[in-house]
């Protein structure tokens, strides 16, 4: 269900490459929620780095809820990036073709392993 890449890069320098990648596969970024930050700001501490990435690709985005507005809940795709367990760095996301399979969405299977394909790419 999950996909989850280590990387050697730090959680910024990794954030930047998926910003650049997002745009190579016409996705856009359109939020980054930095939850060490925010806890913070709460006055909470959370010792450790995690920035969700929020990506989309309007043209697939509008295929989907054409034909099913639920899935809404589950856009845009996520895609995490945050100091594992060992302290090294790691990208994770919910594969879209087993989101998909959450709605009994089939007819909408080959976007969504479209979407994989793509996000894959980026990680």
């Amino acid at each position: 269900m999950l996909l989850i890449k280590k990387t050697n890069k730090s959680v910024d320098q990794a954030g930047q490459a998926l910003e650049a990648a997002a745009a190579n596969q016409s996705f856009g970024v359109l939020a980054i929620h930095d939850l060490q930050a925010t806890m913070a700001k709460k006055g909470v501490d959370f010792p450790n780095a995690c920035r969700i990435y929020e990506v989309c690709n309007p043209h697939q985005a509008k295929k989907v809820l054409e034909r099913n507005m639920e899935i809404s809940t589950a856009l845009p795709c996520r895609v995490s990036i945050y100091q594992g367990k060992d302290g090294g760095t790691e990208i994770a996301t919910i594969l879209p073709t087993m989101m998909i399979d959450l709605y009994g969405a089939d007819d909408l299977k080959a976007v969504a392993r479209d979407v994989e394909e793509k996000i894959t790419a980026m990680i």
